[in-house]
């Protein structure tokens, strides 16, 4: 369900202020950096894009009872189309998460890849199909993400209706059985509508959101991007987020500046613990910008609670 209130907007520093840092100044120095090594250009256009691996949490919870025991396949950032996320790509993907044999599936947002070049598209019918493989007790559930609302965002929710996935917009639904029940919750992409000038209106709202929740069974909250993590409460047992690549390219004194986020490094990859709330962020599987990896392969995530 969208919010019912009007959505923060999200602005660029006032002039005069600090630049605002963006994932494409990072690719652009990043790129002139890879110059130098005609190899590490080609390893991270070539070969690290179209690696994959699985990377494990189990991370301790305050807000999970122990012995709740649940297993989360997290796949973020598709982007299917780009030049390194063809269907053959896709394909893997889901043959690697469906093996994971997890009790739930979450898909974090950016289905879709947008570049000013041309590319050969994989068309929505055709990712959403093999999306729908993915098989888990307690089902697949989604998000969308900033590509998708800014550049097909009726075709990617006709094509995850169209294979029964459903997605949360400021909404949160109770799962599992009796002594084993969690809350998972969504909410709607926090940078969906383009304003200009580097200012955006969200569509997401944490209090409607929360106020979904009925019981006091634990919470997991999946959201698109992770800035929103310091305004979520200690009611949530964890937040998943995506958006951020872990900074897509790594380049030693620099990525870290320049990871598409207000707060810098602080959420751009990983496990992140404040105030005993806790934040998972995906590296991610497709690209954005220019089609390169480095130091950040294709991950899938694999959680393990209780």
């Amino acid at each position: 369900m969208k919010a019912d209130i009007p959505p923060a907007i999200a602005r660029r520093p006032a002039p005069g202020a600090k630049p605002h840092v963006t994932r494409r100044r990072v690719l652009t120095g990043a790129a002139g950096l890879l110059g130098l090594s005609a190899g590490t250009a080609v390893y991270a256009a070539a070969i690290e894009p179209d690696g994959l691996v699985v990377t494990r949490y189990a991370p301790a919870l305050p807000g999970w009872p122990a012995g709740r025991k649940l297993s989360i396949t997290v796949i973020a950032d598709l982007h299917a189309g780009g030049p390194d996320m063809q269907l053959e790509h896709i394909r893997r993907i889901v043959d690697r998460a469906s093996a994971l044999q997890s009790d739930i599936v979450l898909l974090l947002g950016d289905f879709i890849a947008s570049y000013r070049f041309a590319f050969t598209k994989v068309s929505d019918p055709i990712w959403a199909a093999e999306l729908a493989r993915l098989s888990a007790p307690l089902g697949t559930w989604a998000i969308l993400g900033n590509h998708d609302w800014w550049h097909d965002l009726k075709g990617v929710r006709a094509a995850l209706a169209g294979v029964n996935i459903p997605v949360l917009e400021n909404d949160a639904v109770l799962l599992g059985p009796d002594v084993q029940r969690f809350w998972l919750a969504g909410i709607g992409d926090q940078l969906a509508i383009p304003l200009g000038h580097g200012r955006y209106r969200g569509v997401d709202d944490l209090p409607l959101t929360l106020s979904r929740i009925k019981t006091d069974d634990p919470v997991l909250l999946m959201v698109h991007e992770p800035d929103i993590f310091p305004r979520v409460p200690e009611r949530v047992a964890l937040t998943l987020a995506g958006h951020t690549h872990g900074g897509q390219i790594r380049v030693p004194l620099l990525w870290q500046h320049f990871v598409p986020s207000k707060y810098g490094a602080r959420f751009a990859y990983g496990h992140v613990v404040e105030d005993e709330r806790h934040l998972i962020v995906s590296g991610g599987l497709g690209t954005s910008i220019i089609p390169a990896r480095l130091g950040v392969p294709p991950e899938i995530l694999h959680i393990e609670l209780g």
